[in-house]
């Protein structure tokens, strides 16, 4: 008997974000150039936070960041850290560009990264429409 039916989780698999993620923080990242941070698993959300006196561009691509494709985490304001907020987007891999020290927090599903190739093989969303 055929079990044509079955297929594996993907990215689009809803069940997969509607459990907690899986923990994963990376603190002390330095992106005083574009550096990318990338997770072991599809993200379920991200958080970004922010310890410097200079503004993180945070994007989904090296091409984002370096160009128009991303949005800003403020600097530092005296003892104030800034913070993004909690981001719902399944990345496999997130860029950073501007700050000597920033902190990532994620959560993540159980899909493997590779479940977010854009067919030239790399888990990203680079080449996608407001990515870069």
């Amino acid at each position: 008997m055929a079990v044509s039916w079955k297929m594996d989780v993907g990215i689009n698999h809803a069940p997969a974000y509607q459990v907690s993620g899986r923990p994963f923080a990376s603190g002390g990242v330095d992106a005083t150039t574009a550096t990318k941070v990338s997770f072991p698993y599809v993200t379920r959300w991200v958080y970004i936070v922010n310890r410097t006196g200079e503004d993180v561009r945070v994007g989904f691509s090296e091409l984002g960041v370096e160009g128009t494709n991303y949005f800003i985490v403020s600097r530092k304001n005296n003892d104030t850290r800034h913070s993004s907020a909690r981001l719902e987007v399944k990345v496999s891999d997130l860029w950073l560009s501007g700050s000597g020290l920033v902190d990532v927090c994620a959560g993540l599903t159980s899909i493997p990264r590779d479940r977010t190739s854009m067919g030239d093989g790399l888990p990203s969303w680079s080449g996608s429409a407001g990515v870069g």
